[in-house]
């Protein structure tokens, strides 16, 4: 599905929830905390500033990021997929 998000607001495909715990004990789907990371799928033009110029997003499609834990909007695109919109001012670091 194409999408086009506006002004500021970044697309993100969040990274599946690890499904074994560090010491190895299988967790259940109701056990699992929502991830905090995702990758980048669509980007605005950037942020409208007072002065009428617009200020470029730092992130670009395909780049892995940190979020918060309960930042942006969750919605389900028409193929079952689930995606985050939020502003890229919620994204917290850029993973290299």
């Amino acid at each position: 599905m194409k999408m086009q998000p506006l002004s500021d607001h970044v697309v993100i495909k969040p990274l599946e929830a690890e499904s074994k715990s560090k010491g190895g004990i299988v967790l259940p789907d109701t056990a699992k905390e929502k991830p905090q990371e995702g990758e980048v799928v669509a980007v605005g033009r950037g942020k409208g500033l007072e002065n009428g110029t617009v200020r470029a997003p730092e992130v670009k499609v395909g780049d892995k990021v940190l979020y918060g834990k309960y930042s942006g909007n969750e919605i389900t695109t028409k193929d079952g997929q689930e995606l985050l919109i939020m502003r890229e001012e919620d994204i917290l670091a850029i993973i290299k």
